[in-house]
């Protein structure tokens, strides 16, 4: 008997219940397993950010005469940390913004199980990313002399200072939005190579338009107050943390929202495809009834 080969990329519908399933699951997963892989997250986005800020630091004279040149290859590296977060099946509060609605929509998770996620995933993609700005980068000084340091302030400068409230939200809106479109398609996606290129193009219009995400926001803004940067801890909390982070989720829902009106309809009727061996999952929606009987695993 011939087989014929399962398709390249998933189809739409198929890759909006596969995040249904990823949101039963993340449900389920135990506490302190969410905050390590969100850790892990948070590092490794700062990876990206790192390279992108040094490669742009290092390019002085480029930027002085083709600043765009140097903004699309400070985009074009960037994804690096996003692609290691995917390949890895790290938690980030980004794409979490997506996923979480989604299940929660299908009536899959329950209400509180948004919130809780969302709460946990934050603080491990924070403490991922402070640890990543001050040991790994600022204390190593491996960025410490101009022009790197320079640029490093001068571009959290950009980040948190320069812009108006509305206008970092917008541009939440805007990253968000991309970086959602990207898990979505990585997540489509059946070979490591593909997930890397369908991931590595939203990725880099979002950073080489200088669109603003909260997580990578939590490396560059920090690190930039540590080599000087004019405004203090509580002014990027209350500008850019906050705005940033209403925006990314806004950006989020216009990629989830039409998502469950086309493809989740009737989520809860069909049986779900499984996208990686064809078998039919059965789907058992998660509710505050059995919900309570997940507490011991998750406190584990």
């Amino acid at each position: 008997m011939v087989y014929a080969e399962p398709p390249s990329t998933l189809k739409p519908d198929e890759v909006a219940y596969l995040f249904v399933q990823q949101g039963i699951k993340k449900h389920n997963d135990r506490y302190l397993a969410v905050f390590t892989k969100a850790f892990m997250a948070g590092a490794m986005l700062s990876f990206g950010g790192l390279l992108s800020e040094v490669l742009q630091g290092g390019a002085a004279g480029l930027t002085a005469s083709n600043p765009g040149i140097v903004k699309v290859l400070g985009g074009f590296v960037f994804p690096v940390g996003l692609v290691m977060i995917i390949l890895q099946g790290q938690e980030l509060l980004t794409s979490n913004m997506m996923i979480f609605p989604m299940a929660l929509a299908t009536r899959s998770i329950p209400l509180w199980s948004l919130p809780l996620n969302w709460l946990i995933v934050f603080f491990g993609n924070l403490a991922g990313s402070l640890f990543f700005a001050a040991i790994l980068t600022h204390y190593s000084g491996i960025v410490s002399t101009d022009p790197y340091a320079t640029f490093i302030k001068t571009f959290a400068i950009h980040k948190a200072h320069d812009p108006q409230w509305h206008q970092i939200f917008l541009r939440g809106i805007g990253c968000n939005w991309l970086v959602s479109v990207a898990v979505w398609q990585a997540a489509g996606a059946r070979d490591t190579i593909s997930k890397i290129f369908a991931t590595w193009i939203p990725i880099w219009i979002f950073v080489a338009c200088g669109f603003d995400h909260i997580v990578a926001n939590m490396f560059s803004v920090p690190l930039g107050i540590m080599f000087g940067a004019p405004f203090s801890v509580a002014a990027y909390i209350r500008k850019s943390l906050i705005a940033s982070f209403l925006g990314n989720v806004v950006g989020a829902l216009f990629v989830a929202l039409p998502a469950v009106y086309m493809y989740l309809g009737d989520y809860r009727a069909d049986g779900l495809r499984d996208a990686e061996d064809g078998d039919v999952v059965t789907q058992v929606p998660v509710n505050s009834s059995n919900a309570s009987d997940n507490e011991d695993k998750k406190r584990g």
